[in-house]
C-alpha cells in the first residue's frame, strides 16, 4: 500500500489542477493507494485566504474537507504526540505548520510530497519516512 503526506503547496496544486504540479508527481499521487493532508493544512490555508495572503485558493477555502473526499484522500490524524513532537524537533525551521507537517509524516510513516528542499535537513533522522519530490 502506498500512502502520502501531502504538503500544503502539493494539495494546492492538485485541488487547482495548477501546472506547477509536475506531471510525473500528479501520476504517483493518482496511483497511491491513500493521501493524507494534515488538519494544519486546514487551517493555513484558512488563516491565508482569511488575512488576504492566499485570494486564489478563497473559492475553495469553504469546501477544503469535500474536496480532499471527492479527491479520495483523508485527514491524517493531529494528535498530542504528533503536537509535542513538533515542538520537541531538532531542526532549525520555525514555520510552524512545516514543524507539524513533518512531525506528522514521522509519527504516521508516511512519505512527505513536497518540493520544499528545508525537509531534507530531517534526513539525518532514523525514523524521517523521506521526502518525494
Amino acid at each position: 500500500m502506498t500512502s502520502y503526506l501531502l504538503d500544503t503547496h502539493v494539495w494546492d496544486w492538485a485541488i487547482k489542477l495548477d501546472d506547477s504540479l509536475p506531471s510525473h508527481i500528479a501520476e504517483i499521487l493518482i496511483a497511491s493507494d491513500m493521501n493524507h493532508v494534515s488538519p494544519v493544512t486546514f487551517y493555513e490555508i484558512a488563516q491565508k485566504v482569511r488575512i488576504g495572503k492566499w485570494p486564489e485558493m478563497a473559492a475553495f477555502s469553504d469546501r477544503l474537507e469535500d474536496i480532499l473526499h471527492d479527491q479520495g484522500g483523508v485527514i491524517a490524524v493531529l494528535s498530542g504526540s504528533i503536537a509535542q513532537n513538533a515542538g520537541l524537533l531538532d531542526w532549525d525551521h520555525r514555520d510552524p505548520f512545516d514543524r507539524i507537517i513533518a512531525s506528522t509524516a514521522i509519527v504516521m510513516k508516511l512519505p512527505l510530497m513536497s518540493a520544499d528542499p528545508a525537509f531534507d535537513a530531517l534526513s539525518h533522522r532514523a525514523d524521517w519516512p523521506g521526502r518525494v519530490w
